[in-house]
């Protein structure tokens, strides 16, 4: 579960790490009693869940609280990053003598947690080269000891009262991270601004597998409203950006699909993994999903094993009689009951590809048109 940056904010100052002075606010009138409150210039920022929000408009400046209100007229039902702007946080703007990136993650492969920390922080932190990043895994008997930090505060070149403001800040953050089962806590930039470090931004990520007993926290509705209704019927789907819909049995056969269709120079609208031995309602009712994202084009990629391939076939045959599918449609259709559900397709106009990449190669061509 991501946080919105506000909510972050909250969370970091709970835990006595420095935020900006700053509120939430729905309601461009909001904006100026806020700028007024703590003083211009502030700087209204879009609460969206989405990075590069300076480049894609969602971060403005004022000078007075009337330019607070003004820019937040602005923002409020502004699309950034595709994503709907309903919130703004309106705070003070800092003056910034340098930028650090700061984060604790979940290492997967290591299966440990990772601090990871630079001396070039700002938007573009993706390319800094690997030789600025400074990387440590933590000993999650030792945590954050005071010759780690010290260490960290060497290697990121911070010395007098910004360095010990580091060596206070990490066990802080470490134990945030910890405490409240994140996957990710980053400070994206981290300001040293008047002698002191700030946090200017912040990004939290929670373990979902823990929300359980983490009921302090707010909770966060990721999810379109596709993505729910998917959600709710058991399925697997991520929207994406593309305009081929694709349905698959198993997320290994899923993803192996979205990266033939980019193979062919396709662009995939959807992951939806329909699962092992979905049934032919549920599976219909996961068709109807794709048709209700409007595609060019809807991919079905079935290898059946416990998925029975006449299932399949007669979903798509029952959605086509009862509603229709007014865009064209590609199959591939292999394994139990192989025969009888490329039977069943045939009858209904549809012929099925044996080979994936065949498939995809189609939807693609299908989707230039």
């Amino acid at each position: 579960m991501k946080f919105f940056e506000y909510m972050g904010k909250e969370l970091f100052a709970r835990y006595g790490v420095p935020v900006p002075r700053g509120r939430m606010i729905t309601d461009a009138g909001e904006a100026a009693v806020v700028a007024a409150e703590i003083g211009a210039p502030v700087v209204v920022k879009s609460q969206i869940l989405s990075g590069k929000r300076g480049k894609g408009g969602g971060i403005k400046f004022a000078d007075t609280p009337e330019e607070a209100r003004e820019a937040a007229a602005q923002l409020l039902g502004k699309t950034v990053q595709g994503l709907p702007v309903e919130m703004l946080l309106v705070e003070e703007k800092l003056s910034i003598e340098h930028e650090y990136y700061l984060a604790f993650a979940i290492d997967g492969a290591a299966k440990r947690p990772v601090l990871i920390a630079s001396a070039r922080g700002g938007m573009d932190i993706e390319e800094v080269p690997g030789e600025y990043i400074v990387k440590e895994y933590i000993d999650l008997c030792l945590g954050i000891q005071p010759y780690l930090a010290r260490d960290i505060c060497r290697r990121l070149e911070l010395d007098g009262q910004p360095a010990k403001e580091l060596q206070r800040m990490l066990p802080l953050l470490y134990r945030l991270f910890r405490e409240k089962d994140a996957e990710l806590v980053e400070i994206n930039p981290l300001v040293l601004s008047g002698g002191r470090l700030i946090a200017a931004d912040a990004k939290v990520t929670i373990d979902d597998e823990a929300l359980y007993r983490q009921q302090d926290l707010p909770r966060v509705e990721e999810r379109t409203p596709v993505e729910r209704e998917a959600h709710a019927l058991g399925l697997s789907y991520v929207q994406l950006d593309g305009n081929i819909a694709v349905m698959a049995n198993g997320a290994g056969i899923t993803m192996g699909t979205l990266d033939t269709i980019c193979h062919y120079g396709g662009r995939p609208a959807n992951f939806l993994d329909a699962g092992g031995g979905t049934g032919m309602e549920a599976t219909a009712k996961a068709l109807e999903i794709l048709l209700s994202t409007n595609p060019r084009v809807i991919l079905i990629n079935i290898f059946g094993g416990i998925t029975r391939c006449d299932d399949v076939a007669a979903a798509f045959a029952k959605v086509k009689q009862e509603r229709g599918i007014p865009v064209p449609v590609v199959i591939r259709l292999v394994g139990t009951n192989e025969e009888e559900g490329v039977r069943i397709l045939r009858e209904n106009g549809i012929e099925a590809y044996k080979v994936m990449h065949e498939a995809a190669a189609k939807a693609v061509e299908l989707a230039r048109d």
